[in-house]
This record gives structure tokens, sequence and C-alpha cells, in this order.
């Protein structure tokens, strides 16, 4: 197995009290996470990309690049980049400088978007989402690994002899397609052969599974090698103690804060906007989310991959208010009691 850090860069006040810290102080706290990601040994670090709502990750690429400039050899990926809203040319460019900046640590995991409400601030129809993703996804695919490209399409104008400088550093980079609830993505990733990346964060662990099943299907359907099939599923956070009651106790109060003051009541019954696991007994017993004792963890992660077949598993730490230094220790013991011993029950070749 390998392991990423990912931050959503939430910026909402917390959830017990009320404090809020400021962008500058928010954005700061990202990169001095990803320089202990880093420093403890995980293989990756992920920024997310949000229009809307209380997050500061509308500009994923100045975040990566700030790390790339800070780190030297943790890979830098996305989580997500919301190719449907965006300009595939633009999205090419940045990526490319991105990835000749880390000098080829940069992988795109590409989505249409966990906030809908992004589709109105750029001007294009929600309903279209998937057929702005999917065109717009095949036209990245020919700027980074063709020159002079011809194209045509429905939603910009069309290209003549185009070649997007910089190229890639070291050929065409990584591109993860997100699934969160839909078999669009899955569809996608499979017809291109490309590896899956599924949210794992709010539904129950069998729609995930459903997910994952249906693009082995179809990976295989469309004449690619299955050992190339590579999965990776998030988590619902990552909260430790010594034992499940200490992390009952610790953690109660914030997980169930959270919990409420993210609900999207104008989303409700909606599948992957608002967690199920309203209690934080729910949650350790059958959510996504990692919380509990180490052994409790590591037994979920072995779940997920006896469920999932995945390679990487994502953690999340600033999902409950936790300091800087908290979301430091947190990822320390991970990476020094879980990880080693799910590496061990769970190899993957995965960047290998």
């Amino acid at each position: 197995m390998k392991f990423q850090v990912l931050s959503i860069v939430g910026h909402a006040p917390h959830p017990l009290t009320g404090e809020l810290p400021s962008a500058a102080d928010r954005l700061a706290q990202v990169l001095e996470v990803g320089e202990a990601a880093e420093r403890l040994g995980f293989d990756a670090y992920a920024i997310g990309e949000r229009h809307a709502g209380a997050f500061l990750s509308s500009s994923p690429t100045v975040l990566l690049g700030a790390l790339a400039a800070r780190t030297h050899r943790i890979r830098l990926l996305t989580g997500v980049t919301v190719v449907a809203i965006l300009d595939p040319v633009r999205v090419a460019e940045d990526y490319a400088t991105l990835d000749q900046i880390s000098r080829g640590r940069i992988e795109l995991v590409i989505g249409k978007g966990a906030e809908a409400g992004h589709f109105d601030l750029f001007g294009l129809d929600e309903a279209r989402q998937w057929d702005l993703q999917r065109e717009k996804y095949e036209l990245l695919r020919r700027l980074w690994s063709e020159e002079g490209v011809d194209w045509e399409g429905e939603f910009r104008p069309p290209l003549r002899g185009v070649t997007t400088v910089p190229r890639p550093y070291a050929g065409v980079p990584r591109i993860w397609h997100g699934s969160a609830t839909s078999l669009n993505s899955p569809e996608l990733a499979a017809r291109h052969g490309d590896p899956l990346f599924t949210a794992n964060a709010i539904q129950p662990r069998a729609a995930y599974r459903g997910l994952i099943a249906h693009y082995r299907e179809k990976f295989e359907e469309y004449g690619h090698d299955p050992a190339r099939a590579h999965v990776a599923a998030g988590s619902g956070g990552l909260l430790i103690a010594d034992t499940a009651e200490q992390a009952v106790s610790r953690y109660r109060a914030v997980y169930e804060a959270r919990v409420r003051q993210s609900f999207k009541p104008h989303l409700e019954g909606k599948a992957g906007y608002n967690t199920p696991f309203r209690t934080i007994e729910d949650a350790i017993a059958d959510g996504p989310a990692l919380i509990g004792s180490p052994q409790q963890i590591i037994d979920k992660i072995l779940g997920f991959h006896e469920a999932y077949g995945h390679d990487l598993q994502s953690v999340t730490v600033d999902a409950f208010g936790l300091s800087t230094a908290e979301q430091t220790e947190t990822l320390a013991r991970f990476a020094e009691e879980i990880a080693p011993v799910v590496r061990k029950e769970a190899p993957s070749t995965l960047w290998e």
C-alpha cells in the first residue's frame, strides 16, 4: 500500500470554539503539513480544488508550486482537478509547468467536483457536466501526448496546429479519475486505461465497491491489462487515540459537531453530500473515517483493501479542526504505527 495526505483546504470555523484562522495562516498550515508528510515518508500529498463553499483551494496550482519548491521526493497530486469547468489548454500549460518545476512529481486526479455551485460561477450548464468532463479530459490527453494538435469540439473554439508549452517533464503525467457517486468517471477511466480514485469519504462501503467493480469490468472489456487497473481510495478523516474508548471520549464532540456544521439541507437524500454516519460510534463501526486506535485503523484500511483491492490510501488530518502540531503528530503516529503494518499486509507496485 502507498499513502497520500489530502487537503481540500477547508476554511470553516472550528466546530467547537468557532475560531477561524486567517486565510494566510490556513494556507501556511497546508504547506507546513505537506513538508511534514514528505519528512515522515508519505508517498504523496494532494491539494483539492473548490470554487464554492468554505474552502481556500481555488488555486491548487499555486499551492502545489509552493510545495514543489519546498519538497524533493514526495509526489504531488490534485484531489480533484475540476476539468469540467476549466480550459484544457490552460490545464495542460499549468500542470506541465508544475511537472517541470517538480521534475516529474505531478499527477492529476480529475473530476467534476463536489460543489455544484461552480458550474454557475463559470457560466456552464450543470446538466452537461459529464459531457464537459469527457470532452475536456480527452482534449487534455491529446495536448499532453501530441504536438501540432488539430481539434474541434462543442465547448471551446477549435485548435489548429497547437503545441502547448512547456511539455511535461518526462512523458504524460498519470491522470486518475475521481469517482464519488456516478458510474461516468469509472467508465471514462476504463475506456482510456487510466487509474481510478474513489472518494470513499461519505457513503457506505458497498457504494464504492460497486463503482470499483464496474471500473474493473469495463477496464478489461476495453482491452486493457487488468494488472494496470490501479485504484486509490480516500477516507473521511483521520483521528488516532491509544484505545477505542479514548478515541470516542476525545473526539466525539468535534466529530459530531463537524457533521452538523457541514450538513447541506438542500442536498439531503442526494448521494455523496451528507454523511449517514452522524455519531462517532457509527463512524468508527461502519463509516469510511479512520478513527480509533492504531489497530482499529489498520483493520479498517485492510478491510477497504479486501473490498477495493486498492493500491493507494489517502488520509486527511485537517477535517476536524486539529492544530498544525496535532495534524503533524497524527501523521507521525500513522507513519510509525499503522503504515508499516499495512504496507506489509497489502503490498503494491504502484510508483515502483
